[in-house]
Protein backbone atom coordinates (compact mmCIF):
# COMPACT_ATOMS: atom_id res chain seq x y z
CA UNK A 1 0.00 0.00 0.00
CA UNK A 2 1.44 3.62 -1.16
CA UNK A 3 2.64 5.63 1.49
CA UNK A 4 0.68 9.07 2.10
CA UNK A 5 2.73 12.30 1.20
CA UNK A 6 2.25 15.95 1.04
CA UNK A 7 2.80 15.26 -2.90
CA UNK A 8 0.13 12.44 -3.16
CA UNK A 9 -2.31 14.66 -0.93
CA UNK A 10 -1.94 17.96 -3.37
CA UNK A 11 -2.25 15.77 -6.38
CA UNK A 12 -5.68 14.59 -4.92
CA UNK A 13 -6.66 17.64 -4.27
CA UNK A 14 -6.07 18.80 -7.43
CA UNK A 15 -8.13 15.71 -9.32
CA UNK A 16 -10.74 16.64 -6.97
CA UNK A 17 -10.88 19.97 -7.87
CA UNK A 18 -10.78 18.86 -11.69
CA UNK A 19 -13.18 16.07 -11.12
CA UNK A 20 -15.93 18.93 -10.10
CA UNK A 21 -15.13 21.61 -12.65
CA UNK A 22 -15.91 19.91 -16.09
CA UNK A 23 -19.17 19.20 -15.56
CA UNK A 24 -20.31 22.01 -14.60
CA UNK A 25 -18.90 24.30 -17.34
CA UNK A 26 -20.57 21.76 -19.75
CA UNK A 27 -23.98 22.03 -17.68
CA UNK A 28 -23.81 25.76 -17.83
CA UNK A 29 -23.13 26.12 -21.81
CA UNK A 30 -26.02 26.65 -24.00
CA UNK A 31 -24.09 27.77 -27.50
CA UNK A 32 -20.99 25.25 -26.36
CA UNK A 33 -23.35 21.91 -26.52
CA UNK A 34 -24.63 23.04 -29.86
CA UNK A 35 -21.82 24.06 -32.30
CA UNK A 36 -19.41 21.75 -33.85
CA UNK A 37 -16.92 21.11 -31.16
CA UNK A 38 -12.78 20.20 -31.83
CA UNK A 39 -10.96 18.93 -29.05
CA UNK A 40 -7.98 16.72 -28.82
CA UNK A 41 -6.02 16.18 -25.95
CA UNK A 42 -2.76 17.62 -27.80
CA UNK A 43 -0.21 20.50 -26.68
CA UNK A 44 -1.01 24.22 -27.96
CA UNK A 45 -0.27 27.81 -27.38
CA UNK A 46 -2.26 30.73 -27.76
CA UNK A 47 -2.40 32.00 -31.16
CA UNK A 48 -1.49 28.73 -32.54
CA UNK A 49 -4.29 27.79 -35.86
CA UNK A 50 -6.51 25.07 -36.33
CA UNK A 51 -7.42 24.00 -40.20
CA UNK A 52 -10.72 22.65 -40.25
CA UNK A 53 -11.93 20.48 -43.08
CA UNK A 54 -14.97 21.23 -45.11
CA UNK A 55 -16.44 18.22 -47.53
CA UNK A 56 -16.85 19.77 -51.37
CA UNK A 57 -19.87 19.81 -53.26
CA UNK A 58 -20.33 17.30 -55.72
CA UNK A 59 -22.49 16.40 -58.90
CA UNK A 60 -24.22 13.72 -59.95
CA UNK A 61 -24.01 12.41 -63.72
CA UNK A 62 -26.03 10.13 -65.25
CA UNK A 63 -23.66 7.97 -67.56
CA UNK A 64 -25.24 6.72 -70.52
CA UNK A 65 -25.47 3.35 -71.99
CA UNK A 66 -21.96 3.08 -73.01
CA UNK A 67 -20.58 6.25 -71.95
CA UNK A 68 -17.99 6.70 -69.23
CA UNK A 69 -17.51 8.56 -65.43
CA UNK A 70 -17.03 12.53 -65.37
CA UNK A 71 -14.26 12.73 -62.78
CA UNK A 72 -14.58 15.59 -60.69
CA UNK A 73 -11.77 17.65 -59.05
CA UNK A 74 -13.56 18.96 -55.77
CA UNK A 75 -12.12 21.36 -53.82
CA UNK A 76 -11.77 20.50 -50.09
CA UNK A 77 -12.78 23.06 -48.26
CA UNK A 78 -11.15 24.46 -44.84
CA UNK A 79 -11.68 26.58 -41.86
CA UNK A 80 -9.29 28.72 -39.95
CA UNK A 81 -9.93 28.68 -36.45
CA UNK A 82 -7.46 30.64 -34.31
CA UNK A 83 -6.70 29.55 -30.78
CA UNK A 84 -7.01 32.92 -29.52
CA UNK A 85 -8.69 33.09 -26.45
CA UNK A 86 -7.12 32.21 -22.87
CA UNK A 87 -10.08 32.24 -20.54
CA UNK A 88 -9.08 31.81 -16.37
CA UNK A 89 -11.18 32.41 -13.55
CA UNK A 90 -8.86 31.87 -10.42
CA UNK A 91 -9.70 31.68 -6.68
CA UNK A 92 -7.99 31.64 -3.07
CA UNK A 93 -9.19 29.04 -0.64
CA UNK A 94 -7.67 30.09 2.75
CA UNK A 95 -8.21 26.33 4.63
CA UNK A 96 -8.06 23.81 1.95
CA UNK A 97 -8.30 21.45 4.61
CA UNK A 98 -11.96 22.25 5.35
CA UNK A 99 -12.59 21.53 1.65
CA UNK A 100 -11.36 18.52 1.92
CA UNK A 101 -13.70 17.55 4.81
CA UNK A 102 -16.59 19.21 3.09
CA UNK A 103 -16.99 18.65 -0.05
CA UNK A 104 -20.18 21.26 -0.70
CA UNK A 105 -17.35 23.70 -0.42
CA UNK A 106 -15.41 22.84 -2.96
CA UNK A 107 -18.33 23.74 -5.24
CA UNK A 108 -18.89 26.82 -3.53
CA UNK A 109 -16.19 28.05 -4.79
CA UNK A 110 -15.79 26.15 -8.03
CA UNK A 111 -18.83 26.94 -9.48
CA UNK A 112 -18.51 30.95 -9.01
CA UNK A 113 -14.66 30.00 -11.38
CA UNK A 114 -16.49 27.80 -13.77
CA UNK A 115 -19.30 29.70 -14.95
CA UNK A 116 -17.01 32.90 -15.61
CA UNK A 117 -15.55 30.50 -18.14
CA UNK A 118 -19.11 29.29 -19.49
CA UNK A 119 -20.20 33.19 -19.62
CA UNK A 120 -17.10 34.05 -21.56
CA UNK A 121 -17.15 31.13 -24.45
CA UNK A 122 -21.06 31.92 -24.86
CA UNK A 123 -20.29 35.62 -25.30
CA UNK A 124 -17.52 34.61 -27.96
CA UNK A 125 -20.12 32.10 -29.92
CA UNK A 126 -22.80 34.63 -29.82
CA UNK A 127 -20.46 37.50 -31.34
CA UNK A 128 -20.00 35.78 -34.44
CA UNK A 129 -23.64 36.58 -35.85
CA UNK A 130 -22.09 39.22 -38.10
CA UNK A 131 -20.21 36.45 -39.30
CA UNK A 132 -23.21 35.11 -41.65
CA UNK A 133 -22.87 37.07 -44.43
CA UNK A 134 -23.95 34.71 -46.76
CA UNK A 135 -27.59 34.79 -45.94
CA UNK A 136 -29.27 37.98 -45.65
CA UNK A 137 -29.96 38.91 -41.95
CA UNK A 138 -33.79 38.88 -41.26
CA UNK A 139 -35.87 40.93 -38.76
CA UNK A 140 -35.41 44.32 -37.97
CA UNK A 141 -34.32 45.71 -34.56
CA UNK A 142 -36.95 46.68 -31.94
CA UNK A 143 -39.41 44.68 -32.98
CA UNK A 144 -40.88 41.56 -32.21
CA UNK A 145 -40.50 38.42 -34.04
CA UNK A 146 -42.96 36.51 -35.94
CA UNK A 147 -44.58 33.92 -37.02
CA UNK A 148 -43.71 34.30 -40.24
CA UNK A 149 -40.21 35.54 -39.79
CA UNK A 150 -38.90 32.39 -37.87
CA UNK A 151 -41.00 30.74 -40.95
CA UNK A 152 -38.45 32.85 -43.26
CA UNK A 153 -35.30 31.46 -41.43
CA UNK A 154 -36.21 27.95 -42.07
CA UNK A 155 -37.05 28.56 -45.82
CA UNK A 156 -33.66 30.48 -45.61
CA UNK A 157 -31.64 27.40 -44.38
CA UNK A 158 -33.11 24.88 -46.53
CA UNK A 159 -32.58 27.00 -49.28
CA UNK A 160 -28.52 26.81 -48.06
CA UNK A 161 -28.83 23.20 -48.82
CA UNK A 162 -28.90 22.63 -45.15
CA UNK A 163 -29.58 19.05 -44.87
CA UNK A 164 -32.90 17.84 -43.41
CA UNK A 165 -31.80 15.39 -41.55
CA UNK A 166 -29.66 17.83 -39.38
CA UNK A 167 -30.80 19.67 -36.18
CA UNK A 168 -31.74 23.55 -36.49
CA UNK A 169 -31.47 25.81 -33.57
CA UNK A 170 -32.65 29.00 -32.81
CA UNK A 171 -30.87 30.67 -30.17
CA UNK A 172 -33.05 33.86 -28.78
CA UNK A 173 -32.70 36.35 -25.66
CA UNK A 174 -35.37 36.66 -23.15
CA UNK A 175 -37.75 39.14 -24.94
CA UNK A 176 -37.80 37.50 -28.22
CA UNK A 177 -38.33 34.05 -25.97
CA UNK A 178 -41.22 35.34 -24.52
CA UNK A 179 -42.81 37.39 -27.32
CA UNK A 180 -43.06 33.65 -29.27
CA UNK A 181 -44.40 32.33 -26.30
CA UNK A 182 -47.24 34.66 -27.19
CA UNK A 183 -48.18 33.82 -30.68
CA UNK A 184 -51.18 32.34 -30.38
CA UNK A 185 -50.79 29.57 -33.12
CA UNK A 186 -47.85 28.25 -30.89
CA UNK A 187 -49.03 28.75 -27.31
CA UNK A 188 -52.75 27.51 -27.42
CA UNK A 189 -53.80 23.60 -27.49
CA UNK A 190 -56.56 23.72 -29.87
CA UNK A 191 -53.66 24.97 -32.66
CA UNK A 192 -51.05 22.90 -31.27
CA UNK A 193 -52.19 20.36 -28.91
CA UNK A 194 -49.67 19.60 -25.99
CA UNK A 195 -47.01 21.45 -26.85
CA UNK A 196 -49.18 24.30 -26.52
CA UNK A 197 -49.87 23.82 -23.25
CA UNK A 198 -46.20 23.09 -22.56
CA UNK A 199 -45.58 26.49 -23.56
CA UNK A 200 -48.20 28.04 -21.19
CA UNK A 201 -47.67 25.39 -18.42
CA UNK A 202 -44.02 25.03 -18.20
CA UNK A 203 -43.24 27.77 -20.14
CA UNK A 204 -40.83 26.12 -22.61
CA UNK A 205 -41.13 26.39 -26.35
CA UNK A 206 -39.69 23.76 -27.56
CA UNK A 207 -39.29 23.12 -31.08
CA UNK A 208 -41.12 25.65 -33.67
CA UNK A 209 -41.19 25.20 -37.59
CA UNK A 210 -38.24 22.55 -37.36
CA UNK A 211 -36.45 24.84 -34.93
CA UNK A 212 -34.86 23.63 -31.23
CA UNK A 213 -35.62 27.15 -29.41
CA UNK A 214 -33.17 27.74 -27.28
CA UNK A 215 -33.19 31.11 -24.72
CA UNK A 216 -29.58 32.38 -23.79
CA UNK A 217 -28.58 35.11 -21.48
CA UNK A 218 -26.08 36.22 -24.01
CA UNK A 219 -27.27 37.07 -27.15
CA UNK A 220 -25.58 39.83 -28.72
CA UNK A 221 -27.16 43.64 -28.65
CA UNK A 222 -25.80 46.44 -30.34
CA UNK A 223 -27.41 50.21 -30.28
CA UNK A 224 -29.51 52.19 -28.06
CA UNK A 225 -32.72 53.52 -29.48
CA UNK A 226 -33.85 50.78 -30.62
CA UNK A 227 -31.49 48.19 -28.91
CA UNK A 228 -30.67 45.59 -31.44
CA UNK A 229 -30.90 41.93 -30.48
CA UNK A 230 -28.95 39.68 -32.93
CA UNK A 231 -30.90 36.38 -32.39
CA UNK A 232 -29.06 33.03 -34.70
CA UNK A 233 -30.78 30.48 -36.39
CA UNK A 234 -27.95 28.08 -37.78
CA UNK A 235 -27.32 24.26 -37.90
CA UNK A 236 -24.52 22.57 -36.08
CA UNK A 237 -22.04 22.72 -38.87
CA UNK A 238 -22.11 26.53 -38.83
CA UNK A 239 -20.04 27.44 -36.07
CA UNK A 240 -16.75 25.82 -34.59
CA UNK A 241 -15.61 25.67 -31.40
CA UNK A 242 -11.91 24.51 -31.10
CA UNK A 243 -10.25 23.72 -27.53
CA UNK A 244 -6.86 22.54 -27.24
CA UNK A 245 -4.50 21.43 -23.69
CA UNK A 246 -2.76 24.28 -22.20
CA UNK A 247 0.98 23.00 -21.17
CA UNK A 248 1.57 21.34 -17.61
CA UNK A 249 3.61 24.13 -15.22
CA UNK A 250 7.08 23.73 -15.47
CA UNK A 251 8.61 21.16 -12.53
CA UNK A 252 9.78 22.28 -9.34
CA UNK A 253 8.08 25.70 -9.54
CA UNK A 254 5.81 24.84 -6.79
CA UNK A 255 2.10 24.36 -9.35
CA UNK A 256 0.20 21.29 -9.52
CA UNK A 257 -2.04 21.14 -12.78
CA UNK A 258 -4.77 18.16 -14.06
CA UNK A 259 -6.77 17.78 -16.77
CA UNK A 260 -10.78 17.46 -17.01
CA UNK A 261 -11.94 16.36 -19.89
CA UNK A 262 -15.16 15.34 -20.88
CA UNK A 263 -16.66 14.32 -24.68
CA UNK A 264 -15.33 17.91 -26.39
CA UNK A 265 -14.08 19.58 -23.65
CA UNK A 266 -10.94 20.31 -21.72
CA UNK A 267 -9.43 22.33 -19.21
CA UNK A 268 -7.12 22.48 -17.28
CA UNK A 269 -6.92 23.02 -13.07
CA UNK A 270 -4.01 24.43 -11.45
CA UNK A 271 -3.08 24.76 -7.73
CA UNK A 272 -0.18 26.91 -6.45
CA UNK A 273 0.89 28.28 -2.72
CA UNK A 274 0.15 31.99 -2.41
CA UNK A 275 2.88 32.88 0.48
CA UNK A 276 1.43 36.58 0.74
CA UNK A 277 -1.76 35.13 1.50
CA UNK A 278 -1.28 32.18 3.36
CA UNK A 279 -3.84 30.81 0.87
CA UNK A 280 -4.15 28.08 -1.82
CA UNK A 281 -4.62 29.53 -5.33
CA UNK A 282 -6.77 27.60 -7.83
CA UNK A 283 -6.69 28.99 -11.63
CA UNK A 284 -9.16 26.94 -13.86
CA UNK A 285 -8.31 27.67 -17.60
CA UNK A 286 -9.35 26.56 -21.04
CA UNK A 287 -7.52 27.32 -24.62
CA UNK A 288 -9.94 28.26 -27.39
CA UNK A 289 -11.42 29.67 -30.61
CA UNK A 290 -14.44 29.86 -32.80
CA UNK A 291 -15.36 30.97 -35.84
CA UNK A 292 -17.81 30.76 -39.27
CA UNK A 293 -17.36 26.91 -40.75
CA UNK A 294 -20.35 27.37 -43.03
CA UNK A 295 -21.39 30.68 -43.46
CA UNK A 296 -24.49 29.76 -45.50
CA UNK A 297 -25.83 27.41 -42.50
CA UNK A 298 -26.79 30.08 -40.38
CA UNK A 299 -28.81 33.62 -40.26
CA UNK A 300 -29.55 36.25 -38.40
CA UNK A 301 -32.73 36.97 -36.86
CA UNK A 302 -33.10 40.29 -35.55
CA UNK A 303 -35.53 41.48 -33.07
Amino acid sequence: MPSITSANVANAIVKLVAADALPALVGNLVMGNLVNRDYEPTLAQAGDTVNIPIAPQMVANNIAEGGSVQPQNPSLGNAQIVLNTHAEATFQIPDITKVLAVPDLLRIYMQPAVIAIAEKIESDLMALYAGFSANSPLGTAGTPVTEALIDQAETTLFQAKVPSSEPKYLVVDSNTYSAMRQIPRFSEFQNTGDAGMRAMIDGTIGKIKDFYVIRSQYVSKTGSSPVGTHNMAFAKDAIGLVIRRLPQPLPGTGAIAEYAELGNFGMRVTMSYQPNTLSQQFTVDVLYGCAILRNGYGVQVNS
